[in-house]
């Protein structure tokens, strides 16, 4: 693998350019975004076997945790560019911590529209943290989307959900990165879905590359969406979608049929994975790659091991892992991003002598 040296200059904007609708005269509203690591995962690796490598794209270190900062520096950019006055977004959390930090940034307005009880904390913080004015609803995710659709109509708001086709345009450089390090593309990537725009931009930077000619090949495109929230899987709207990963807790996905797209082009797949699956996928990537994501985010590396399991390939509709692929499997955001979904036991507290600590952490 060829490593990527000196990505410069920085910012999602300033590197894709050309490849983004952005002007000379777009004013660039930047946090510094993109470049995240790709990073070898020499323990997924063997778990898979047949000789495949794995690799974790790992959105989590983008600057407000997650891989919506990817869009958001393009939709707050030309927001600005237009004169709004102020941003709006309905969200699970991620949405809400990055518009509102760059809106922040811009020095503009940021307003939150979200479901009452079902943002994670530290998602949450972020977006007071960062000054938006936050309104909770008694109602789910698509409620809050509703409203703000409604709201965008109005001359003062821009929307910054994905239904903004410059969010998908700024995430669609994620997949630029992975050719740029790889050297191509890979053969199989693997994403959480929930409202779906990423698996859709991933898909749309993709083809650009390959059109392009800067990729000789394309990947198998395989998404995963939790058990109690698999609209797409379904094909039917979820009117009450329940998992423990709250960021892709979304029943009717605005990037519905860009998603469905993907999927039909790179002749892969959307598939479920249970919540208890993801919660061990994210203990599993943290205790033995040093990896900490979100439990959307591990959907990514549940649905690996999922597809790997002996005969569930022709469940998929695509042909299987083959051997001696390169995968990579995106995660989209920190662990910090929602603590509580981890559960531990700190031990009874000892007295202060080595002894004492060597027996309790068992040497």
């Amino acid at each position: 693998m060829q490593a990527l040296t000196n990505p410069s200059p920085r910012g999602v904007i300033e590197r894709y350019r050309t490849h983004l609708p952005v002007t000379a005269g777009t004013p660039v509203v930047s946090l510094g975004e993109g470049s995240t690591p790709l990073i070898p995962c020499p323990r997924l690796s063997a778990a898979v076997g047949r000789g495949c490598e794995v690799f974790v794209k790992y959105e989590g270190l983008n600057p407000t945790c997650s891989f919506k900062d990817r869009g958001m520096t393009v939709a707050v950019s030309k927001a600005v560019e237009q004169g709004t006055a102020a941003v709006i977004c309905a969200s699970t959390g991620n949405t809400s911590a990055s518009a509102a930090a760059y809106a922040a940034r811009a020095g503009i307005r940021c307003a939150v529209v979200l479901p009452a009880g079902k943002i994670a904390s530290g998602k949450l913080v972020q977006a007071f943290a960062y000054g938006a004015r936050v309104v909770a609803i008694d109602g789910n995710f698509d409620d809050a989307l509703r409203i703000v659709r409604e709201l965008g109509a109005r001359p003062e708001f821009a929307i910054v959900n994905s239904i903004n086709p410059d969010r998908i345009a700024g995430q669609k450089s994620a997949a630029f990165e992975i050719v740029e390090e790889l050297g191509d593309a890979p053969d199989l990537h693997l994403l959480p879905v929930g409202n779906a725009g990423n698996i859709t931009a991933y898909w749309a930077g993709y083809r650009e590359f390959h059109r392009e000619k800067r990729a000789v090949t394309l990947p198998v495109m395989l998404g995963f969406q939790a058990a109690g929230s698999a609209p797409i899987y379904h094909d039917r709207i979820i009117a009450a979608p329940e998992t423990i990963a709250s960021a892709i807790r979304i029943g009717h996905p605005a990037s519905w049929t860009g998603a469905r797209q993907a999927i039909e082009q790179s002749h892969g797949a959307i598939d479920i994975v249970a919540d208890d699956e993801i919660l061990a996928a994210q203990q599993w990537l943290a205790s033995r790659e040093g990896i900490f994501v979100e439990p959307a985010s591990a959907a990514s590396i549940a649905g690996l091991f999922k597809c790997c399991e002996p005969g569930r390939a022709p469940r998929y509709g695509f042909d299987g892992v083959k051997e001696g692929s390169r995968i990579v499997c995106t995660v989209t955001g920190h662990g910090l991003k929602d603590p509580d979904a981890v559960g531990f036991d700190l031990a009874a507290t000892v007295q202060p002598n080595a002894d004492n600590v060597l027996r309790a952490i068992g040497f």
